[in-house]
């Protein structure tokens, strides 16, 4: 197994504003943050003077929704100038996004949309991250999305396409367990396949989020604690890929702190196993 050329930042949480002033006031056993990149490119306001602080206390990681690589729109050159920007001024040890597309003709449709993964796909989706890459003048992260539909014109899996960009436009991945998990039970595919699938040295960073069981299908709803299957697939993730920087994402029903530091330390007691 090559090893990864990134640092292990231990474990973070997903930075939400319910938590601002409780982190300032207790300096909680966090190990890093992750912003959601488009509530911090506004240069005043409250939630960049909370950032600013936090910055100065703890690593930070950037986490878009806006790049749409698997869009047929031209790339928005603003948004890569905001982004660019915030990156100078906070210093995010990486920037990541979502293999996806959210829109046509410059409608946002304000959701993560799957791609067909065939090879002009792929084709495509590699040209815009490099693109992207060159102007920032630094790799970014793809996350792995969850999937309610598939295409007819697939001509590979999921893991196969996410890898071949990786290689291709050496871009590095963020691999959501709780999407594997997901998108395996929607699907009817083998999650742990998925995971021996990829390429573990450029995973980089791993994401841990709960969901809604709707019996006939899985919703990535990220309002809910982590249930017990999805972190045995962490667990068996982790025997595969050895110690990746791992977050808890909660973006709807927010609990106290004290809840989502506890499923932190959770996460910790695994990989130490």
């Amino acid at each position: 197994m090559q090893a990864r050329d990134c640092p292990f930042l231990g474990f973070g949480l997903g930075l939400r504003s319910e938590h601002y002033k409780e982190i300032l006031s207790t300096n909680p056993n966090v190990d890093w943050f992750e912003i959601i990149t488009e509530n911090y490119l506004e240069s005043g306001g409250q939630p960049r003077y909370y950032l600013d602080q936090i910055v100065e206390k703890y690593p930070v990681v950037m986490h878009g929704v806006s790049l749409s690589v698997g869009s047929n729109d031209v790339l928005n050159y603003d948004y890569l100038k905001q982004l660019k920007i915030l990156d100078k001024q906070i210093k995010p040890k990486w920037i990541s996004d979502h293999l996806c597309w959210t829109g046509v003709n410059n409608l946002n449709m304000h959701d993560l949309l799957p791609l067909p993964y065939t090879e002009l796909s792929l084709k495509h989706v590699v040209e815009r991250i490099k693109i992207i890459q060159d102007y920032l003048g630094r790799q970014i992260l793809i996350e792995n999305v969850s999937s309610y539909l598939s295409y007819t014109d697939s001509e590979m899996t999921e893991w196969e396409f996410l890898s071949a960009i990786a290689n291709q436009a050496d871009c590095n991945i963020l691999l959501d367990i709780n999407n594997i998990y997901v998108s395996a039970f929607n699907h009817k595919f083998d999650p742990l396949a998925y995971i021996k699938g990829i390429p573990v040295n450029r995973v980089h960073q791993m994401h841990l989020a709960g969901h809604s069981d709707y019996g006939s299908y899985l919703l990535d709803t990220h309002d809910a604690p982590i249930i017990k299957n999805v972190w045995d697939l962490y667990r068996q993730a982790i025997k595969i890929t050895g110690p990746v920087s791992t977050m808890i994402e909660r973006d709807d029903n927010i609990p106290p702190l004290y809840e989502l530091l506890s499923e932190l330390e959770y996460a910790r007691q695994i990989v130490n196993e």
